[in-house]
């Protein structure tokens, strides 16, 4: 007897996977996309702190031809005033009024608060121009009517004399009193590094994540990390390419210290959460602590709040450390340094409560599997 075998039938594609990835994706890259573009396309030219010496009267002749809020003056009484606060980041710059106008800049704060100053005395020096074209305009109409009075105007304005005469415009001078370095003299490789740090922390963390098991190994791990990956990315950073200045030494704990931050942060909540915390550290460090860190601009600049909560971010903290290390040793650096270290012991603390939660699961696991197998000895009895 012959047997048909019956064909089997065909699948037809699951066109529905198809589409759902591509959703999937366009979603995920408009996500990267907004994440990336929203802090410059929202970001505003406004409140840029900076110190000014000079009357009121002086003040407001200046300020009324800004933009409004462009600004936020902060009024001292004298020049090395303003070069203090300058040193010590309290200020982006300064600008000093009176017989001898000066802009004072400081391109290692940022490259452009700096450029902003300085149109700001290209404007101060236009208005000084006018009024001495003007003053100059008015005296030769002051001359030309006395010369049309014969030999009494000319009395008249030989005796107001000085006050006629048009003297030399003053010339607004600019000083950088923090400038950058001859090997980043644009700035643009001290605002790039942020990036590769903030990957390195990432890179770190996922690696020790998904290689190393057990809380002591881990901890070990991110120590070495960050003695290990912060020497040589510091002597890449300031030795082969100089984009730091200062101190190598400070610069090795910072960047070490800010590495090991993301680390153990990403490691912390592999542990505690299995994979998903991967995905939430890195959109924590990348897609959020990133682009609002403020690196290339001032973070006034940026859509508040988020500019001042990026520097408590590890992003901006490691860029405003490595800043302030490199160019201005008389800042206060306390408040990054601690928040850092608060960073790392988060992470360190979301390590030993996830290692508690998995050995409490496991142990509870083991107890269950072990009363049934108590349970199912009496039956086994009972059957034979």
């Amino acid at each position: 007897m012959s047997h048909v075998r019956t064909p089997e039938p065909r699948q037809r594609p699951d066109w529905a996977k198809s589409i759902k990835a591509a959703f999937i994706a366009t979603a995920v890259v408009s996500i990267v996309l907004l994440a990336f573009a929203w802090p410059t396309a929202t970001s505003k030219t406004e409140h840029l702190p900076v110190a000014v010496v000079g009357t009121q009267e002086q003040i407001d002749a200046v300020t009324e031809k800004m933009p409004e809020d462009l600004l936020d003056l902060h009024p001292v009484a004298a020049r090395e005033d303003v070069v203090n606060g300058i040193r010590t980041r309290e200020v982006y710059g300064g600008i000093v009024l009176g017989s001898q106008p000066e802009i004072l800049t400081a391109s290692a704060a940022s490259p452009v608060a700096s450029q902003l100053l300085g149109s700001v005395g290209t404007t101060m020096q236009r208005g000084i121009d006018q009024k001495v074209i003007e003053g100059t305009t008015k005296a030769l109409q002051n001359i030309k009517g006395a010369l049309s009075k014969g030999p009494a105007g000319m009395a008249a304005l030989a005796q107001q004399g000085p006050q006629q005469q048009a003297g030399t415009p003053p010339t607004v001078k600019t000083t950088d009193v923090v400038p950058l370095s001859e090997d980043d003299p644009r700035g643009s490789g001290l605002a790039i590094a942020g990036l590769p740090l903030t990957m390195g922390g990432m890179i770190g963390g996922i690696l020790i994540s998904t290689l190393v098991t057990g809380v002591r190994k881990h901890l070990l791990a991110l120590g070495l990390y960050g003695v290990l990956g912060g020497f040589m990315l510091a002597a890449i950073l300031q030795g082969l390419f100089g984009i730091l200045q200062a101190n190598f030494f400070a610069n090795w704990a910072a960047i070490g210290l800010g590495i090991a931050a993301t680390a153990s942060v990403i490691v912390g909540l592999s542990s505690l959460i299995g994979r998903a915390g991967l995905a939430v550290g890195a959109v924590l460090t990348m897609f959020i602590g990133n682009p609002i860190s403020a690196l290339t601009s001032p973070k006034e600049f940026i859509l508040p709040p988020f500019g001042e909560i990026g520097q408590w971010l590890v992003p901006g903290l490691s860029g405003t450390l490595l800043r302030d290390l490199s160019y201005f040793p008389e800042a206060n650096i306390a408040a990054q340094v601690w928040a850092l270290v608060g960073w790392v012991t988060l992470g360190v603390v979301l390590t030993f409560l996830g290692h508690h939660r998995n050995e409490s699961a496991l142990t509870g696991r083991a107890e269950t599997g072990t009363q049934n197998a108590a349970e199912s000895e009496p039956r086994t009895a009972v059957q034979a």
